[in-house]
């Protein structure tokens, strides 16, 4: 679970690349956003593949992302990839927009360093 969030960190992973993969931005907005995470955020491997592809792709529409995302995770190795799992709904919230943005910047912090406090945190 992530602390303060309620949820796994798969579904915290899966949330930011919902934000991605979504037709709420722009294609450049998403180049901007990927350029702020490291790959090496995503714990789970399919995550940080898909993450990785959603980087590589560039500035393209929406559509033609979604498009090339399977043929491409597919050939990375998961053949049994569906990407339904990384959209949001149709119709997506207020509250789910947010959370998926509060989800990427939260991916944008790295870990904190070993032998250093994190923010909040009490010797």
């Amino acid at each position: 679970m992530v602390a303060g969030h309620g949820i796994s960190r798969e579904q915290f992973e899966r949330d930011a690349l919902r934000l991605l993969c979504s037709e709420l931005i722009q294609p450049v907005t998403r180049v901007q956003l990927t350029g702020l995470v490291k790959d090496s955020a995503f714990r789970t491997e399919l995550n940080r593949v898909v993450y990785e592809e959603i980087a590589a792709v560039g500035a393209v529409p929406t559509r033609r992302l979604r498009e090339l995302l399977p043929g491409r995770v597919t050939l990375r190795g998961f053949p049994d990839f569906d990407l339904r799992e990384f959209l949001g709904r149709d119709g997506a919230k207020d509250d789910d927009i947010d959370r998926w943005f509060e989800s990427l910047l939260e991916l944008t912090e790295g870990p904190p360093e070993e032998g250093k406090k994190a923010m909040g945190q009490s010797a």
